[in-house]
């Protein structure tokens, strides 16, 4: 783990008052005199790394851009192509149409699909309609539909452990319906009756909460002993590394801040993660969302966010805070993230030439 401490320049062009020309050397570190009196009485913020996008996200994200930079206007996006209002805003005013089906896209026209994954009925419409589909499917989700073919070819019957209505679960669900049954709750595992016991197998969506998705493979192994999982955890690399940074600066924060869409899994679960750990937690599509009194008394304040959010809704909410006396920021960084993947096909060779 390596902590190390940023001086802020309060107001930047993210947002909040406009950067400050005066500045001045205080101590070995830059501070814009505007707001020096705000930084004198300043409380922490603790930044949690990793957080913000993920490979996943990222090559989702750039998917959208670069079909829109190959095609022109309009190009579909089946869905919310990431859980994030800020993020489908963006792309909407760049040219990209969210739909909420494959059957709503306009005969030959060009489609792109959510890194959520999508069931092979999906593929079938798109195809009948003579759609040009770009596939931006997150690999890591990927992976998990491969999963769930193969242990229904096998003849298996599949619990997959998730939350009814997410979409990665619709996708992954629709690779076998028929031999595919949903467990959302260490209760329901529980409770859950199983015809054929000795044939049975788990997988998992990718944006859980790590520890409760252990909870429920340990009573689903406890009362079905045979059962078999896949090869390596489902649950990605930055679900996890995201709820690690979580439970290391949640008990040092009076009120933790977690930066994503309601309907973003993997941010909600960070929010409870650190409500679990006795930290007041609220879950915020950005700066202008939070309410001033979940502030009041505290001197640290915890920020992540979630895989989907970009990063420079982190930077408007630091200068927020730093607005309001939280102007030391020390960064606490668990693992250096180096994961990347390569671009869906049909968008590989187009440059990106959009800024973000």
């Amino acid at each position: 783990m390596r902590i190390e401490k940023h001086p802020r320049r309060a107001g930047s062009a993210y947002g909040g008052r406009p950067a400050c020309d005066n500045l001045k050397v205080t101590k070995g570190q830059t501070v814009c005199a505007y707001h020096e009196l705000m930084s004198e009485m300043s409380g922490t913020v603790l930044l949690a790394a990793p957080r913000g996008y993920c490979a996943g996200v990222e090559r989702a994200v750039d998917a959208v851009e670069r079909a829109l930079a190959k095609h022109g206007t309009p190009v579909y996006v089946r869905k919310q192509i990431v859980h994030n209002l800020h993020v489908v805003r963006d792309l909407e005013s760049k040219g990209a149409v969210f739909v909420d089906e494959e059957t709503q896209v306009p005969e030959g026209a060009v489609v792109v699909l959510s890194a959520h994954g999508v069931a092979p009925s999906v593929y079938d419409n798109a195809n009948d309609r003579g759609l040009e589909v770009i596939d931006a499917t997150c690999p890591l989700v990927t992976k998990v539909h491969v999963e769930a073919r193969r242990f229904a070819a096998h003849g298996r019957t599949i619990v997959l452990i998730g939350h009814e209505g997410h979409e990665e679960v619709e996708g992954t669900s629709g690779q076998a319906p028929e031999r595919t049954i949903l467990v959302q709750s260490p209760e329901q595992a529980r409770s859950i009756e199983i015809n054929d016991p000795d044939n049975l197998s788990y997988l998992t969506q990718t944006t859980l909460s790590v520890d409760e998705t252990n909870e429920i493979v340990r009573i689903l192994q406890e009362r079905f002993p045979s059962i078999e999982g896949p090869p390596r955890d489902d649950i990605c690399y930055a679900t996890q590394n995201r709820q690690d940074a979580v439970k290391v600066i949640a008990p040092k924060s009076d009120v933790v801040l977690v930066i994503g869409s309601q309907n973003s899994s993997n941010s909600n679960r960070l929010a409870e993660l650190s409500q679990e750990l006795g930290t007041p937690a609220f879950l915020v599509d950005d700066e202008s969302d939070v309410d001033p009194s979940w502030l009041e008394g505290a001197g640290t304040v915890g920020l992540t966010s979630g895989a989907s959010a970009p990063d420079w809704l982190v930077h408007r909410m630091l200068a927020w805070l730093a607005e309001r006396g939280f102007a030391d920021v020390e960064e606490v960084t668990l693992t250096e993230e180096r994961v990347r993947f390569s671009l869906p096909a049909g968008v590989r060779e187009i440059p990106l030439a959009i800024d973000r």
